[in-house]
């Protein structure tokens, strides 16, 4: 009886061992076309944003949460804003703000089932505050990216581009710099494609 016993547990657990599912993480997910599709919703931004000025040795660490709305396939338009720090070799550190419409194209050459290579360019206004004062200005950038979708709604994002400013003051220069992101979007399907 005992043998009988010790048998049915042994055998018991290695059957339940051997039952247990090991999933392994999700690194990507098969979209297609279906999240940059007419109708749908983006939402996320830029969980931080880096660049470096031409003119000077500045150096500045942004975010910049975004929402977008695609008016036809693989492309979207919405609003950015952007708030962050701003620091030198020649001046105090200080804060960055700006609001700025955007307009994206993600291309269909180069797309594969799992990402897609987008073109981005935003033109609105920024501004610095530092030392007790405040400069808005004029700005605009061009950016180029790849989403990598990570679920069928979840895209993780890389983008690089050229940004520019200059202040609404006379005799204000203008600052130009390159500049690179990391990021994430969420794409929510519109009424019609849910």
């Amino acid at each position: 009886m005992k043998k009988l016993l010790v048998a049915a547990v042994v055998f018991g657990t290695i059957g339940f061992l051997n039952g247990q599912e090991i999933t392994t993480p999700q690194y990507q997910a098969e979209v297609g076309s279906t999240p940059v599709q007419q109708g749908n919703w983006m939402v996320g931004g830029s969980i931080g944003s880096a660049g470096y000025s031409f003119e000077g040795e500045e150096f500045n660490l942004v975010l910049a949460p975004k929402a977008g709305y695609f008016i036809a396939d693989g492309v979207a338009i919405g609003l950015e804003t952007k708030v962050g720090v701003v620091a030198g070799s020649d001046r105090k550190p200080g804060w960055q703000y700006g609001v700025m419409p955007f307009a994206r194209y993600y291309f269909p050459e180069g797309a594969s089932s799992t990402g897609r290579f987008f073109g981005e360019g935003k033109i609105g206004f920024a501004g610095d505050a530092y030392e007790g004062e405040s400069v808005n200005s004029f700005a605009f950038g061009i950016n180029a990216g790849y989403a990598h979708f990570i679920s069928q709604t979840v895209a993780l994002e890389g983008t690089v581009g050229y940004n520019y400013s200059k202040a609404n003051v006379s005799g204000a220069d203008a600052q130009s710099g390159l500049g690179f992101a990391l990021g994430f979007q969420i794409y929510l399907p519109g009424g019609s494609n849910r």
